[in-house]
């Protein structure tokens, strides 16, 4: 019942048929034609005026077509066509407007991720609460906050910002030191340490310690609505697709009316000019595009591929630049141990073993890859008699009385003096490592290249893709280090949202492909011609602004998109083909009087099939381009020195 009252011209046009056949089945074939006929026409006088309309403003679409088939099929008694022809019309605009009604969520997973609360500090109300791990946080004591509306909060108001909580506004730091999460707006996958007086940016996640910060920005200004703000400005600014059909209508409809024209002259009857024009129905041309486009959307699906507008397969088959987002995209977005640097004989397990047991007892994110590494060699950790994490700097534990210190190396040396600095790679960090006062080695991390993403823009070249290009916030030579190693042309790094959509903006070779997956990436989605999120474990709000979620945590799957967008183009375009083809040589035909009216209908349904069932190839995978082999790792010298904790 809703979908009836959603699309009254779909359901108005079966009802219709369904009495037009009861009453030629009743032996009422003259009230059944004049019933279908005045039907049919009145959907044409009302597909007129939005016709008329458009061609006032200079666009020329394949309702022209449609109107004189519709016309031209009652005039010539073809009645069963012409209702055929108006049901094709309704459900095309049917299907067109639910593929694009579900994707007008487009902000709500963006907006929903706004805090909309803040713990304001009661004047006077400031404590400095001392945590477990002896260092002060700087909070205030029990009921000093109230929690009041973000959007009520003034410039130089104090907030308490809890553990894991996001940041709801830009401010300063007023506790001691502070760790934080700014993947979502920066790209940066580790975290970063801020000591009192810098700044800290609302969308932010906090540390495991709760911080005090004094507002510098009110809600509208804050950096996580400022990029709300650019997704909806890039979200209303994109431009509607031009339906692929649409550009043939002009010469197919010019063609029929001067073949009909030609014939009405030569034969001196409008019987012929009316007979070509039967076998010269749209059909083809509004069929063709939608079924293919839609078996496109159905084989991308299962692919793990979700392309939310049909249109959008026609984009993806046109991309000639690719852009990518860093951390979460091109990297896995997690660090990794890469290397273990060992300073004295003791083993590399045993160092592992050792510091994964210490790390235990740590709430650093670096900790977790740490144990992670361990576990992964079935090492056993050891339980610690005394342990206590010293906030961003590290953390130290004693087993058997042997004395274990992990973390910073101005940190280990105090307790392990003699640490060397580890060299490291563009991208590289290294945790130190102290054992019963000798220090003895190093632990070098990293986010790694994904393992497909060579390949991926091997394949992406090899459709022709020729522009690679990486956005991140990241530092220039971690950004030149991924991108040597995954065979990028193009390198933008340091950049900002806003920094992203204007290098989307500017990129010369059209369509822009853009492939991301955190909060950050959510306007550079919205404003490049195709938008690829990673939604696998990627941002929500980056999923809803993109016009292609990839719901596997696979890059090759972006180039499969194009793939499948080139494929569907291809068979959409031959499908159309076909059926201009067939039309037209059934039409020459016809203006030589070897088509009558009803063999015309008949042979044009024929058409239609041999149309549909080339067009329902697009459902079936085809032949995959095949993945091009992993070049050899390139060699890379110690660029810079990166010490983090």
């Amino acid at each position: 019942m809703k979908l009836a009252l959603r699309y009254p011209l779909v359901a108005g046009t079966v009802l219709a048929l369904m009495a037009v056949a009861a009453l030629v089945m009743s032996g009422q074939p003259v009230i059944a034609q004049f019933a279908a006929s005045g039907y049919a026409l009145a959907v044409a006088a009302y597909l007129s005026v939005g016709m008329i309309r458009r061609l006032r403003s200079g666009h020329w679409g394949i309702d022209i077509l449609a109107v004189t088939a519709i016309v031209s099929t009652v005039l010539v008694g073809e009645f069963i066509a012409s209702m055929i022809i108006v049901l094709m019309m309704a459900g095309g605009t049917a299907l067109e407007d639910y593929a694009a009604g579900r994707a007008k969520s487009e902000l709500s997973a963006l907006l929903a991720r706004v805090p909309q609360t803040a713990h304001r500090e009661r004047s006077g109300g400031a404590g400095n609460g001392t945590t477990q791990n002896g260092t002060q946080n700087g909070t205030a004591e029990n009921g000093a906050h109230e929690d009041v509306a973000a959007t009520d909060v003034l410039v130089g108001d104090i907030l308490l910002v809890k553990p894991g909580e996001v940041v709801p506004l830009d401010g300063v730091l007023l506790s001691d030191a502070g760790t934080f999460d700014e993947s979502s707006l920066t790209g940066e996958s580790l975290p970063v340490e801020r000591t009192a007086g810098e700044g800290i940016m609302s969308g932010s996640v906090n540390g495991e310690a709760a911080v005090r910060i004094r507002v510098t920005a009110v809600m509208e200004d804050s950096q996580y609505s400022r990029i709300v703000a650019l997704v909806k400005e890039a979200s209303e600014s994109r431009a509607p697709m031009v339906r692929l059909a649409d550009r043939y209508a002009i010469p197919f409809t010019a063609f029929a009316y001067a073949l009909g024209a030609i014939a009405w002259i030569v034969s001196g009857s409008p019987t012929r000019f009316a007979e070509v024009l039967v076998v010269a129905t749209p059909c083809p041309l509004l069929i063709a595009a939608p079924v293919a486009f839609l078996g496109g959307m159905s084989q991308a699906a299962k692919s793990g591929i979700i392309v939310k507008y049909a249109g959008v397969l026609e984009q993806l088959g046109r991309v000639r630049t690719a852009a990518f987002d860093k951390t979460g995209t091109l990297t896995y977005g997690r660090p990794s141990l890469v290397a273990i640097v060992t300073a004295n004989s003791m083993g590399q397990d045993e160092l592992l073993r050792l510091a994964g047991s210490a790390e235990q007892y740590s709430s650093h994110v670096l900790a977790a890859s740490v144990m992670e590494a361990a576990t992964s060699r079935d090492l056993r950790f050891e339980t610690a008699s005394e342990a206590m994490e010293h906030a961003t700097h590290g953390v130290r534990a004693v087993f058997d009385g042997r004395e274990v210190v992990v973390g910073k190396p101005s940190f280990v040396a105090e307790f392990a003096p003699g640490v060397v600095e580890a060299d490291l790679a563009s991208g590289q960090l290294a945790i130190y490592v102290g054992i019963g006062g000798v220090y003895v080695g190093a632990l070098v991390m990293s986010d790694p290249l994904r393992a497909e993403a060579r390949r991926t823009l091997a394949e992406l070249s090899a459709l022709g893709v020729t522009e690679t290009v990486m956005l991140t916030g990241d530092a220039l030579a971690t950004a030149r280090h991924i991108a040597a190693e995954a065979g990028l042309t193009d390198v933008r790094a340091e950049c900002l949202p806003p920094d992203k959509v204007e290098a989307v903006k500017s990129l010369p070779r059209r369509p822009v492909m853009m492939v991301g997956d955190g909060v950050n990436d959510a306007p550079v989605l919205a404003v490049a011609d195709v938008g690829i999120a990673m939604g696998a474990r990627g941002s929500t709000a980056a999923g809803e602004s993109a016009d292609v979620v990839i719901i596997l945590d696979d890059l090759s799957k972006a180039a499969h998109a194009v793939r499948i967008g080139q494929r569907t183009v291809r068979v959409a375009m031959e499908s159309i083909w076909i059926g201009i083809v067939l039309s037209v040589g059934l039409m020459v035909a016809a203006a030589a009087g070897y088509v009558p009216a009803i063999a015309g209908a008949l042979s044009q349904e024929l058409v239609d099939l041999a149309t549909i069932l080339n067009a329902l190839r697009a459902l079936s995978p085809g032949r995959n381009v095949a993945p091009a082999k992993d070049q050899a790792e390139p060699s890379t010298s110690a660029i810079t020195r990166t010490v983090l904790r």
